[in-house]
């Protein structure tokens, strides 16, 4: 087997745990009867062949939208985090509390999109908080970290989406108000592009502060994102939800080092 390290992510689920390499992929879940049920494949579309900077992050972001329909197919009990009703009827107060910050003539337009992309963090926080689904986000942290570091691995990965949130919320507001001073006619196309423009330069930041994890502004930008992991997105797994997030960890394993 080969001993080389292949740089793994992963996505909690309410009942398992997806991984992902560069080729592959592979769900495992607890089902209602308390057994455990993986899926694996190898990636239609996959993220890591594209290297220009600016098109790696939604070129990753269109590699999940691929990925999950198929994910699903393949194990048709796995849940998505977004099934709760109780997460439903909070992105629909979210919208309504953002469309009336951006309504409102009291807030400056960037203090505006700043507060509204907070406020747009709610759904998933709320559907992560005192669930199933953070113990599960801890299980997934904790396998990989295991495979990449060796025991001692802990709940928080220095690689979480998490730590996306300080540069997306910033690349967010900045593009939404430069998209607000384009024409009414283009206003649409405008906030389009600049939806593409926040994944793209949040995700060279995240790279680069992924290459320097020492620098003080790196330092900066990542601590929202490791307290959201601390205090509210992971939680400490039973060794049964660990179970399943190294079934899911194997299965990858076993196709990405076949794929070589």
């Amino acid at each position: 087997m080969n001993d080389e390290k292949i740089r793994l992510g992963g996505m909690a689920l309410p009942n398992g745990v997806l991984v992902h390499g560069p080729t592959s992929w592979a769900c495992a879940i607890r089902n209602a009867d308390g057994e455990i049920e993986v899926a694996s494949a190898a990636k239609t579309f996959r993220a890591s062949n594209v290297n220009r900077p600016f098109l790696r992050g939604p070129a990753r972001l269109a590699e999940a939208m691929a990925l999950l329909p198929r994910m699903k197919r393949a194990l048709p009990g796995a849940q998505f985090p977004m099934q709760s009703p109780r997460v439903l009827a909070s992105m629909l107060a979210a919208a309504l509390a953002v469309r009336g910050i951006r309504e409102s003539n009291r807030i400056r337009p960037m203090a505006q999109e700043l507060l509204s992309g907070l406020l747009s963090l709610g759904p998933a926080v709320l559907a992560m908080r005192g669930t199933e689904l953070a113990a599960y986000h801890g299980a997934e942290h904790i396998s990989i970290g295991r495979y990449e570091h060796g025991d001692g691995a802990k709940k928080e990965h220095e690689r979480c989406g998490g730590h996306l949130v300080g540069p997306l919320v910033a690349t967010t507001a900045i593009g939404n108000v430069l998209a607000n001073l384009a024409p009414l006619r283009m206003r649409t196309q405008a906030r389009a592009a600049a939806q593409f423009g926040a994944v793209a330069a949040s995700t060279e930041i995240f790279g680069w502060m992924a290459r320097n994890p020492d620098n003080l502004v790196s330092q900066a930008l990542s601590k929202p994102g490791h307290e959201l992991q601390h205090r509210l997105s992971t939680a400490e797994p039973t060794a049964e939800q660990l179970e399943v997030a190294e079934v899911a960890l194997a299965a990858c394993l076993a196709l990405e080092h076949g794929a070589r």
